[in-house]
């Protein structure tokens, strides 16, 4: 077995290094300088339409999720325990350097996050909860691969709800298992049948409950944590010049670290920023596309905005408490362990319940995120309910498995079914780029002729597949506008 995993491990470190990273880049950048640097330039505009009013359907009713419950579905899966354990793997093995190269690729990457929800907004469909949708959606609708949209759909599921959400619960147990002290072999039963339980309530409830929970416990997860860091920052804030020079200094191999070579530096940070906002490999856009917004570009910038909060954020407030708390990094472990430490040398022992705490919900929020993703994945291959009901049986069930037993195999392996997710899903951004390009012209005409965005499919006729934007009553919801004798042709759910 231990044979098996290192196989997998050697052949997963190769295809992230040498084809997803460069790809992932290459697109990236073409995205940036395409788009006019959309993820700067509009940067303003992503906090306003967070805050747009959602559209109402014909009975009063919001259509699907709001802007903001989309962002905080996406943030739910994107925020977990790589942004405390992860972070601090990339410190330990590339130095402070490491962290100018992860602000970089959560830079880089906004664009591809830009693209990519955009896409997912064009393409979406409609059901009796709202909106979904997702790269699968695109792959069918935009490049007319229903095969290509399945083996997408198929790799996600194996990979967000079932291994990561598994992963995930082992962590809620081991973080319980350390905050109490005990290794009992009846914890991982009972905390498990505890988490299971809180996801089945909330999954069985539908995208609508998800979306009540994370636009509840994301912000409060991140207030939280930000608290903690700014405490530990403020109190050592003689060290921050420092550790800003040493950011910089080590990005580009003015100091020395542990892994030695300005390779390590980068891709240290540039993995990290990749696996934790998820721009560009195709996850988020399942979030995304389920808000009801009046113009596909609105949540395209709203999950840039994802990615900033995921990064310059979550991730750059571990990064600080690490680097403020421990300015020699010589024989440092990665893994949460080098965070756990910095807080609780910091704070005391209470810190490191606070933390716990905090684990436990970026744990619990990523399985809940990673469900949904799923979910709008399964609707994809086949919408017959018995099959969603059977999904959302075993999701839960993994959570269960997950607690009770870690296997580093399926970890392993599912973080290379990952990549191979992710070079479909960007190879179909790629082609279906001139769309959201045009998409965005539109919106940036709109702008300056100071209207707020409103589009529609007959604005861009070419593009073929677009189940919605029927009309601007129905994008809108203002549905008042319609004469009476033009009940009949309103758009139904």
């Amino acid at each position: 077995m231990e044979a098996l995993d290192e196989l997998i491990v050697t052949a997963g470190d190769f295809w992230w290094t040498w084809i997803v990273l460069p790809v992932l880049a290459v697109l990236g950048i073409y995205f940036t300088v395409r788009s006019g640097v959309v993820q700067l330039r509009l940067l303003p505009a992503m906090f306003r339409v967070l805050t747009d009013r959602t559209p109402k359907d014909r009975d009063g009713n919001a259509q699907s999720v709001s802007s903001f419950q989309a962002f905080t579905i996406s943030a739910a899966s994107r925020v977990g325990v790589g942004n405390i354990a992860g972070v601090a793997t990339a410190i330990a093995f590339g130095g402070p350097g490491a962290v100018f190269w992860m602000w970089t690729m959560a830079f880089v990457g906004g664009a591809s996050a830009f693209i990519e929800s955009s896409l997912a907004q064009l393409y979406k469909h409609r059901d009796a909860d709202g909106f979904r949708g997702g790269p699968a959606y695109y792959m069918q609708r935009g490049l007319g691969k229903r095969w290509m949209g399945v083996l997408f759909a198929v790799i996600l599921i194996i990979c967000f709800p079932f291994a990561f959400s598994s992963l995930q619960a082992n962590t809620i147990v081991a973080t319980v298992s350390s905050t109490i002290g005990t290794e009992a072999e009846w914890l991982p039963w009972v905390v498990g049948i505890l988490v299971a339980a809180l996801t089945g309530l909330i999954v069985f409830g539908g995208v609508r409950r998800i979306a009540k929970v994370t636009e509840s416990l994301v912000p409060a997860m991140a207030l939280l944590y930000l608290i903690l860091g700014i405490i530990i920052v403020a109190m050592n804030i003689s060290e921050v010049p420092r550790v800003l020079g040493e950011i910089y200094a080590g990005a580009f191999g003015f100091q020395q670290v542990a892994g030695g070579a300005l390779g390590t530096i980068i891709m240290q940070g540039v993995k990290r920023g990749m696996f934790s906002n998820e721009a560009g490999l195709g996850s988020a856009p399942n979030a995304g596309a389920s808000a009801a917004v009046t113009h596909p570009v609105k949540q395209g910038l709203v999950q840039t905005l994802g990615v900033y909060f995921d990064t310059f954020l979550v991730c750059s407030i571990t990064a600080f408490i690490i680097l403020v708390s421990t300015p020699d990094l010589t024989g440092a472990e990665g893994g949460i362990a080098l965070t756990f430490d910095a807080v609780t040398g910091q704070l005391g022992a209470w810190a490191g319940v606070a933390l716990s705490v905090i684990v436990f919900l970026l744990a619990f929020s990523s399985i809940i995120g990673n469900y949904y993703y799923g979910e709008s994945n399964i609707e994809f291959i086949t919408e017959r309910r018995a099959a969603l009901t059977a999904y959302r049986v075993l999701a839960v069930a993994a959570v269960l498995g997950g607690s009770v037993v870690a296997t580093a195999t399926i970890w392993s392996t599912a973080d290379m079914l990952m990549g191979v997710m992710a070079i479909v899903n960007l190879i179909a951004i790629g082609l279906l780029s001139g769309v959201a390009f045009k998409l965005l012209k539109n919106f940036d005409e709109q702008r300056r002729a100071g209207k707020d965005p409103v589009f529609t499919r007959d604005m861009l006729p070419e593009v073929q597949g677009v189940e919605v934007w029927e009309s601007v009553e129905s994008v809108t919801g203002q549905w008042e506008a319609l004469p009476a004798d033009e009940a009949d042709r309103r758009p139904r759910r």
